[in-house]
């Protein structure tokens, strides 16, 4: 046994065994089986004879599924699933130079929207032979940092970062190790920096100007908290441009930041409904912050949307079934990711792609804004 508690192999065994190892990022954990090596190379000449092609085919389909046909990969799949080989992930590596795995860092995993890209993220890359690391930073630009060294340390080909506001050690450890990286959730075009995500700012626009075209004059905004989160800061600019634009002014207590909790949400809600020259209407920087929102309503005794209009942003599965139903800003949240996706594994491949995409946003008018009363 060695000092770690591990068994020790003589140089002999090694020639013979290579580590698989499957990293678990956020606990730090390495969980190692050995794999003869010979096998792997039978199991190759095994599915090749299964699915009827050559060995170089079966090792670039594994290697490089975009350099195979569809339907060639589909019998090769096939073949490996009858078979239940499981491909030899450190030799595909030594022979592509590749690991075939991208990391994501995120902000906090306890965010539906967060939660639904990932998902969309995940199933894209597993179609295309990719293995995904995903980390968390809570929102702290240090921790962001080290969370992409740690990746890089693991051999990620290329990593999806939330936003454009990362620190500056971050960019520079990004080009030292020549690491590809897409900012996903945003539109900046005059941005250096590729990016994929719908334009925040003018999605706000349009969400306090639906409330404005109804007739509301007195509209508060209750944001997510703008400290390192530029698609914040971008939805509250586009709703004050509304306000500027319309001869309107935000009085400083009708805007209230909040953490992305349903318990801040009522918070800030019961102060607006508790002012008095309260807003008529309330646009919010998400759908969690508006469910709280309505529910402090109902609680206050007010009726939305006769005493107050609720605008959310996101457009999250359940905000079509809250009574009332919530107008709010559709954001395709699984095809931005898995965009994010399909750029990265085009340029590792030498594809020219898309620096700067648009993701089409839409207002989705429904039982929650109206009218304002008139005195």
């Amino acid at each position: 046994m060695s000092s770690n508690g591990q068994t020790a192999y003589s140089a002999a065994n090694l020639q013979d065994y290579r580590y698989h190892a499957v990293c678990l990022i956020e606990c730090n954990v390495t969980l190692m089986r050995l794999t003869n090596a010979k096998s792997v190379k039978q199991g190759i000449r095994a599915v090749a004879a299964r699915a009827g092609v050559s060995t170089a085919s079966v090792s670039r389909a594994l290697n490089n599924p975009d350099a195979v046909s569809p339907s060639l990969r589909a019998r090769i799949e096939q073949a490996i699933d009858a078979l239940g080989y499981i491909p030899h992930a450190p030799a595909r590596i030594l022979s592509s130079r590749r690991s075939r795995t991208l990391g994501a860092i995120v902000p906090t995993i306890d965010n539906t929207m967060f939660a639904r890209g990932i998902a969309s993220l995940q199933q894209y890359l597993s179609s295309v032979g990719y293995m995904l690391f995903l980390t968390t930073s809570g929102y702290d630009l240090d921790v962001e940092l080290q969370q992409a060294r740690n990746l890089i340390s693991r051999g990620v080909d290329g990593l999806v970062l939330r936003g454009d506001c990362h620190h500056d050690g971050l960019r520079k450890l990004l080009a030292d190790n020549a690491v590809p990286f897409i900012n996903v959730g945003i539109y900046q075009p005059d941005r250096p920096h590729p990016c994929v995500g719908t334009n925040n700012e003018a999605a706000a626009h349009r969400a306090a100007a639906h409330v404005i075209e109804l007739g509301h004059r007195r509209i508060g905004i209750v944001s997510a908290l703008q400290r390192n989160n530029d698609r914040a800061s971008a939805r509250v600019a586009g709703f004050r441009r509304a306000l500027t634009e319309n001869g309107l002014e935000l009085p400083p207590q009708w805007h209230v930041e909040v953490p992305y909790t349903l318990d801040d949400a009522r918070e800030a809600a019961r102060y607006l409904l508790n002012l008095k020259d309260r807003p008529t209407a309330v646009v919010c920087g998400n759908d969690v912050i508006a469910y709280g929102v309505l529910l402090e309503a109902e609680r206050d005794g007010f009726s939305v949307p006769r005493d107050l209009s609720v605008v959310g942003f996101d457009d999250l599965d359940w905000s079509r079934h809250l009574r009332p139903s919530l107008t709010t800003i559709h954001v395709p949240t699984g095809e931005t990711w898995q965009r994010a996706g399909e750029y990265l594994v085009r340029s590792l491949a030498g594809e020219q792609t898309i620096m700067h995409r648009e993701i089409d946003f839409s207002l989705v008018v429904r039982e929650s804004t109206a009218p304002p009363l008139k005195s």
